[in-house]
C-alpha cells in the first residue's frame, strides 16, 4: 500500500529557499519588478521552473492584502483640476509608468470634502499606496493618509519629514532664472504674480524672484497672489494697474495666470512686451495659444509624473527610492519678453 501523502501547491517560501533568496525577492520577480539583480532573477526563475510553482494572483492578494491599485489624491476642486494643463501632464506621466505594471490608478479630487471620504477609502485598504499632488498647508487630512499607506508627493511636502518621498521641480531656480532674464534685458521695475503662498511651489517661485532682485540691488514693485488660475491672474493684474505703481516687467508664476493677466493688459491698451514684459511658468499649451506667445519657464511635468509613479512602485516592492528628486527647469524665450 502506498504511503505517499498528497501535498499542496508549491509555496513562495519554498521557491525562495530553493533559489537562496528572500521571499520578497521572489515576490518582486513574480510581480514583474525590475528591482532585482540579474543573478537573483535567474535563480528565482530556475527555482520556479524546477518546482513547477504557479503564482496565484488571488491568493497573493489575500495573503499580502495587495490591491494593485494606487490613489492619486489632488486636494483641488474639479474646475481647477480639469482646467489646468499641469494636471493633464502629471496624470499622463503617471499613467505612462503604471501602464508597464500591474497597478491601476484611482483618482480622488478631494477639495469639496475635507479629505474625509478620501481618507476613509485609502485607510480601508482599498489601495496599496498614494501619490499626492498640489497640496496646501490647510490639507491636514494628508497626514492621515501618510500614516496608513506608502506615499510619494508631487512637489516638496508642506511639512517635510525625514521619511517623506517626493519628486519636485526646482521652482526656486526657475523663479530666479526668469527674473534674472528680465534684469539682463534691462528691466528694473519688476513685479510678480504668485501662486498661493500656502503651497511650496508658490513659496519657492517667489523666493527665486526675490533672490534675483536682491542680487541685482533692485526693489520689488508689487507682489500679488493670483491663485494659480486665469481669473486669479486677471484680478492680480488689475490690482497692479490700479495701484499706480506701473512695472516694466512681471514674472507670473504660471502660464494660466499669465493668460488672465494678458487679457487685462490688452483691455487696458498696455502693449506686451513694449510697455510691460511678461514671463510665465510651466510651458504648458497655454504659452503658445496666447498673443503674444509667452516667454516661460518649462517644468518637466510629464517626467515628474513618471518619476513619482516609479518611486511609489519601488516603495511597494520593498525598495528604497531617493527621498527627494528635484528636476531642472528651462527658460523658453518667445515673444512676451
Amino acid at each position: 500500500m502506498s504511503t505517499e501523502i498528497a501535498r499542496g501547491p508549491v509555496t513562495i517560501e519554498e521557491v525562495a529557499a530553493a533559489a537562496g533568496v528572500s521571499r520578497s525577492t521572489v515576490s518582486r520577480v513574480v510581480n514583474g519588478s525590475t528591482a532585482v539583480s540579474p543573478a537573483a532573477l535567474e535563480a528565482v526563475r530556475r527555482a520556479i521552473a524546477e518546482l513547477n510553482y504557479v503564482p496565484n494572483r488571488a491568493a497573493r492578494s489575500l495573503a499580502s492584502r495587495q490591491t494593485h491599485a494606487i490613489a492619486l489624491v489632488v486636494p483641488e476642486d474639479t474646475t481647477r483640476f480639469f482646467g489646468d494643463p499641469f494636471f493633464a501632464a502629471i496624470v499622463s506621466g503617471i499613467n505612462a509608468r503604471l501602464s508597464r505594471s500591474d497597478y491601476v490608478l484611482n483618482l480622488f479630487i478631494a477639495s469639496d470634502d475635507p479629505g474625509d471620504k478620501t481618507t476613509s477609502y485609502v485607510r480601508s485598504g482599498a489601495v496599496d499606496g498614494a501619490i499626492i499632488v498640489s497640496h496646501h498647508t490647510s490639507d491636514s487630512f494628508i497626514d492621515r493618509i501618510v500614516s496608513s499607506v506608502p506615499v510619494v508627493y508631487g512637489g516638496r511636502p508642506v511639512r517635510e519629514r525625514a521619511n517623506d518621498h517626493y519628486v519636485d521641480v526646482d521652482n526656486t531656480a526657475g523663479g530666479r532664472h526668469a527674473t534674472e532674464y528680465l534684469i539682463g534685458k534691462g528691466y528694473t521695475r519688476i513685479a510678480t504674480i504668485t501662486g498661493p503662498l500656502t503651497m511650496p511651489a508658490g513659496i519657492d517661485r517667489l523666493e527665486g524672484f526675490r533672490a534675483a532682485l536682491a542680487a541685482a540691488g533692485l526693489d520689488e514693485v508689487a507682489v500679488e497672489d493670483g491663485d494659480f488660475t486665469a481669473d486669479g491672474g486677471a484680478e492680480a493684474m488689475q490690482r497692479i494697474l490700479d495701484s499706480g505703481e506701473r512695472p516694466d516687467a512681471i514674472f507670473i508664476a504660471s502660464d494660466l495666470m499669465a493668460r488672465g493677466a494678458l487679457e487685462i493688459l490688452h483691455r487696458a491698451g498696455v502693449r506686451v512686451p513694449e510697455d510691460i514684459a511678461i514671463i510665465g511658468f510651466d510651458d504648458s499649451p497655454v504659452a503658445t495659444s496666447v498673443t503674444p506667445t509667452l516667454t516661460t519657464v518649462r517644468q518637466p511635468s510629464f517626467e515628474q509624473g513618471k518619476r513619482m509613479a516609479s518611486a511609489l512602485l519601488e516603495l511597494l516592492s520593498g525598495g528604497n527610492p531617493p527621498h527627494a528628486q528635484v528636476l531642472a527647469t528651462e527658460l523658453i524665450v518667445r515673444e512676451s519678453a
